[in-house]
């Protein structure tokens, strides 16, 4: 299970050094995300999750669409990506300020989790590295966003159901020795709180149920068959069936909640993100995306 989180892991951090350079005024995004996906499904047994590049007030699951023609420009992206071996995630991000302006806000979500990372331990509670990443990122002059975190990861699971905050809060666990965590703070310039878009480029496998659509059985039996357990992109789906006929089904699956949609995350102002996989150890944590 260890080997298997430090080769993820790696695999991951790999993709995500090689992904930054592609990060650059006028490139695709398209383009960039389907080269760190390759990069990620050649070494790994899969993807954890569609690479994430969330731009400006984008906090997380933007990924881009088919077809789509998005160019980087001025902006602030945060580059999400996931690699798993035999089900055992790497999930590392870092945000990248093309506007040359916004090296503090970036700063912000960085020293958090460098201080994460100094702070974990077994027996330590969330609701105190919670404190750590808000305590840090108001030092700042920027908010956590409250209703985002890190997440403890489990075979096959991206998200087990542990969360790490953002902020202080009232409740929560005890780091245990050999948890896997995925530790995430982010700083905005808004007002630290993420709402929905109406847009949704990101799903999920919830469970196996019928439809009456065909189109809607093809989609639903490739993604049964190619991503039982980690997100998927609509892009992803471009091989079964396209355009108005993938909508139409993806509507009714999403209706019958056999694929869970993940929209994009948006905040009121601008929005960075650091992210690493950890283990908890007997004395701290290592880090197995690097």
């Amino acid at each position: 299970m260890e080997e298997d989180y430090h080769k993820a892991g790696k695999i991951a951090w790999e993709a995500l050094q090689k992904g930054a350079k592609k990060v650059k005024p006028g490139a695709s995004l398209l383009k960039a995300a389907e080269s760190i996906e390759k990069e990620i499904m050649e070494k790994a047994d899969g993807l954890a999750f569609p690479v994430n590049i969330s731009l400006n007030n984008q906090a997380a699951h933007y990924t881009p669409g088919v077809n789509d023609d998005t160019v980087f420009g001025k902006d602030v992206v945060k580059l999400d990506v996931g690699a798993h071996v035999n089900g055992y995630v790497g999930d590392t991000a870092i945000t990248i300020d093309l506007t040359g302006e916004n090296s503090k806000l970036v700063e912000a979500s960085e020293k958090a989790l460098e201080e994460l990372i100094a702070a974990i331990r077994p027996g330590v509670e969330s609701p105190a590295l919670g404190k750590i990443v808000g305590d840090t990122i108001e030092g700042y002059g920027f908010r956590p966003i409250a209703n985002l975190g890190g997440h403890v990861l489990a075979q096959n699971l991206l998200h087990s159901g542990l969360s790490v905050p953002n902020i202080e809060t009232g409740s929560g666990f005890a780091l245990e020795e050999g948890m896997a965590i995925a530790i995430e703070p982010f700083a905005s310039m808004g007002r630290g709180r993420v709402t929905e878009e109406r847009r949704v480029e990101i799903f999920s496998l919830n469970k196996e149920g019928p439809v009456r659509n065909a189109d809607a059985r093809k989609v639903v039996a490739y993604a049964s068959e190619h991503f039982p357990h980690f997100p998927f992109a609509e892009r992803h789906l471009a091989g079964v069936c396209t355009g108005l006929k993938l909508k139409i089904a993806l509507r009714e699956i999403i209706s019958r909640e056999i694929f869970t949609a993940y929209p994009i995350l948006i905040d009121t102002g601008l929005v960075s993100q650091a992210e690493k996989t950890v283990i908890v150890t007997a004395d701290g944590c290592e880090v197995t995306t690097k």
